[in-house]
């Protein structure tokens, strides 16, 4: 079994700040990677160059580094998570463990990223999760993300939904830590009866 955690799209004074941590090891992504690698589960945190300014191929390229299959778990903030619902919308040959979005977005505006998310979704998406998508989405988060989770719960069938109280972004500043036990939590329940 595996993991990929992808990160998001900062902004570019956030990827440039030389006192920053770059976006791979931003929030809690290095403390669930860490979490999970104590667990004998293969977690990685690919870094994409740019990530202000997504480009799909760059995206694919990074992420594709890693064995994508029916034993991996993939974990999305943000733009991260949007990627995952395209880039599996894409490949519907590709069967994996699970899906977990955390607050993802698709620039449901059309404003931020080209052509980045045009693409068609699949509406049969969690079918090929054996252990089901979930979305992680917090009541004060900002309007495009909260309209990119109702629309993925409109077209994708199938996909739990976990709300949570004043955690904004889900950024370590919104939630007031680098630890995140839930997430972690709804990632050790797909092991649950591994082998």
């Amino acid at each position: 079994m595996n993991a990929i955690i992808l990160h998001g799209k900062p902004s570019k004074e956030e990827y440039y700040d030389l006192q920053a941590p770059s976006m791979s090891n931003a929030h809690w992504l290095p403390w669930l990677q860490a979490q999970l690698l104590k667990k004998d589960i293969a977690a990685a945190t690919p870094e994409v160059p740019n990530s202000y300014s997504p480009e799909w191929d760059t995206w694919v390229t990074e992420v594709e580094r890693f064995e994508i299959g029916p034993e991996t778990i993939l974990v999305g903030h943000s733009c991260g998570g949007g990627f995952w619902i395209r880039y599996l919308s894409e490949r519907p040959n590709l069967q994996i463990k699970k899906l977990i979005l955390v607050a993802p977005w698709i620039d449901p505006d059309g404003d931020e990223t080209g052509s980045f998310f045009e693409f068609t979704m699949d509406k049969n998406l969690a079918e090929r999760a054996s252990r089901g998508i979930i979305i992680f989405n917090s009541d004060n988060d900002m309007g495009n993300i909260l309209k990119t989770v109702a629309k993925i719960r409109e077209e994708v069938e199938d996909v739990a939904y976990k709300e949570f109280h004043k955690y904004g972004h889900f950024t370590s500043k919104s939630i007031g830590t680098t630890e995140f036990p839930e997430l972690l939590a709804e990632c050790s329940d797909s092991m649950v009866g591994a082998a």
